[in-house]
């Protein structure tokens, strides 16, 4: 039986589809071990795989960011793109990186599945490749490697192969690279020196390219094309968290099977501190449509929505995703990644308004899918909300997108082809010391 280490971030969108993997290699008789969070130890564990933990240095709670990182709520813009990357993901490198090498010296795994955020891998990626077991990179965000056919991740911009476009994409990726983006690359050259390593050869967020696979938990057909992708890029599907057990639903759940077109509104479970963002904007956007509302707070408190709910909208902390969406002909989102591949995997059409981490880059492919209509901003206003839903519930093109998508998806098993892809770098590795 293979021994597999999976190393994750502790936020959902990281450690779920993750999890997911973890039951998937168990359930075929793998021997899994998940280094996290220890909050996510009863999970793994009910999972079938072993817990172990990062150090409290290397983790952060992402409800609570502006809280537990003084100064984070002075900056913004680009300012703020470095803030996050050097607190949230490079700082913990050192302590992850030394419990990844203590866990190595004590177990002779086959094979490790890395989440592409959690860089304590690269000074092993850096060095011998045949001192460490085969690695796998999963990128949690649509892939943000560099290309000539794409501009640099977080524009949003849509791509362009022509020779402007590349002209454009090469000189924005420069600007990021070299000007915009200089001090996290500079802050990861430095723990990477002080850990005893090389520095990274390419940018970092070309980085999980080092690695003998990169999974890209997704479909070719919801991501840009791109000329001068890597071959060990490999598109697996998406990966969705497991279904949570014991749903129960409540009273007005029956009330989704009328005739009316149901939509559906969430901030997710990390951007939601303000809910005047995107839920409150929706549901006055929607109260006087011939529409149902279904709206989910990501955990917050129901109160903390400020106005009255009007008689056609529905509020809940949470509601399964598996089980809502198949009821849902519009959802308005705010663009997680996860959220928006579980709704065109149900083959529902976006409405999008995102504007922080990923989320952009979210929007623009949704648009470029022709599955839905990108706000281009994270607080839209009432009336750009309620053109956009009338727009894609009168305009059966974004229908014809998103149901071309479910189809896409539907031929897909991701962890199905996570798990063939562990087989395939085992093998090789095999293959060599042989």
């Amino acid at each position: 039986m293979p021994e597999i280490l999976i190393a994750a971030l502790s936020p959902v969108g990281h450690i779920g589809p993750l999890l997911h993997v973890a039951e998937g290699l168990v359930a075929r008789g793998d021997r899994v071990t998940v280094l996290t969070s220890a909050e996510h130890a009863e999970r793994i564990r009910a999972a079938g795989a072993v817990a172990a933990a990062v150090p409290p240095e290397a983790d952060f709670d992402p409800t609570r960011l502006d809280i537990d990182l003084p100064g984070r709520t002075d900056t913004s813009g680009i300012k703020r793109v470095n803030f996050d990357v050097v607190r949230l993901f490079l700082q913990p490198m050192p302590h992850q990186t030394r419990t990844l090498a203590r866990l190595m010296s004590q177990t002779n795994y086959d094979a490790v599945l890395a989440d592409a955020g959690f860089f304590g891998i690269l000074p092993f990626l850096l060095g011998d490749q045949h001192a460490r077991p085969p690695v796998l990179t999963y990128s949690t965000t649509p892939l943000m490697i560099s290309s000539c056919d794409t501009a640099p991740f977080g524009l949003g911009r849509a791509p362009s192969s022509s020779g402007l476009g590349r002209l454009r994409n090469r000189a924005l990726t420069a600007l990021s690279h070299k000007v915009l983006l200089r001090e996290s690359q500079k802050v990861t050259n430095l723990l990477l020196s002080d850990l005893n390593s090389r520095p990274l050869p390419m940018f970092l967020f070309d980085s999980l390219l080092l690695a003998d696979r990169v999974i890209a938990p997704t479909v070719p057909e919801f991501d840009y094309p791109r000329s001068d992708m890597p071959a060990h890029v490999r598109y697996v599907g998406a990966v969705h968290p497991s279904a949570p057990a014991g749903f129960r639903p409540p009273p007005w759940w029956s009330l989704l099977d009328d005739d009316r077109p149901v939509v559906h509104v969430t901030q997710g479970t990390i951007d939601n501190a303000d809910l005047g963002r995107l839920l409150e904007p929706t549901i006055a956007a929607l109260a006087d449509e011939d529409v149902t509302v279904v709206a989910t707070t990501g955990g917050r408190p129901v109160s903390q929505l400020r106005s009255p709910l009007p008689a056609n909208t529905f509020v809940a902390e949470y509601l399964p995703h598996e089980a809502l969406l198949p009821k849902v002909d519009v959802m308005v989102t705010n663009g997680g990644y996860g959220a928006v591949q579980r709704a065109l995997a149900c083959g529902v059409p976006l409405v999008v308004a995102g504007e922080t981490e990923d989320k952009p880059e979210v929007a623009a492919r949704v648009a470029w899918a022709g599955a839905g209509i990108n706000l281009k901003t994270g607080t839209p206003s009432a009336g750009a909300v309620r053109a956009a839903v009338r727009e894609v519930i009168n305009n059966d093109r974004y229908r014809r997108g998103a149901r071309a998508l479910e189809t896409a998806f539907a031929r897909r098993d991701g962890v199905a082809e996570i798990a063939a892809l562990i087989d395939e770098v085992v093998s090789e590795r095999a293959a060599v010391q042989r």
